[in-house]
């Protein structure tokens, strides 16, 4: 075989595993639809967290995490991971934030939120092992 034959060959070769992503890439389609494997039929987030403005995204994701400690620490106290004690409504979460954070600064929030993740992630593995077993993790 020809040097040059060889080296396009080479290159071809090294470059179509780098084709098959690029063309399986294009074909995803974003959907904003939420469909949970888990539970489908927990609540929707409150309209005002889905409607913040980019900038102050801090403050929903604040609310989630108080949300998630909330419910991975009830599932564990009460040792039952049913869909309702797992995902229950977002106003115990949002009482939460407007009693003790909405007036707080972005950086109050944000460790604010550290702090709420060490929390949920203390419980996960044994809330885990509740919601396994009931079959809803």
């Amino acid at each position: 075989m020809k040097p040059a034959r060889l080296t396009r060959a080479l290159i071809a070769l090294a470059l179509s595993p780098l084709a098959v992503p690029a063309f399986a890439e294009r074909n995803l389609v974003p959907t904003l639809n939420h469909s949970f494997n888990v539970c489908p039929g927990r609540p929707a987030e409150p309209v005002w967290m889905q409607e913040i403005p980019l900038r102050q995204a801090y403050q929903r994701v604040l609310v989630q995490d108080i949300y998630r400690a909330q419910n991975l620490k009830h599932v564990v106290e009460s040792g039952d991971c049913d869909c309702d004690t797992r995902f229950p409504s977002w106003d115990a979460a949002e009482a939460v934030f407007r009693e003790r954070h909405a007036s707080d600064e972005r950086w109050e929030m944000l460790q604010a939120s550290d702090s709420y993740n060490r929390r949920a992630n203390d419980v996960r593995f044994e809330a885990k092992a509740i919601c396994d077993a009931a079959g809803n993790w």
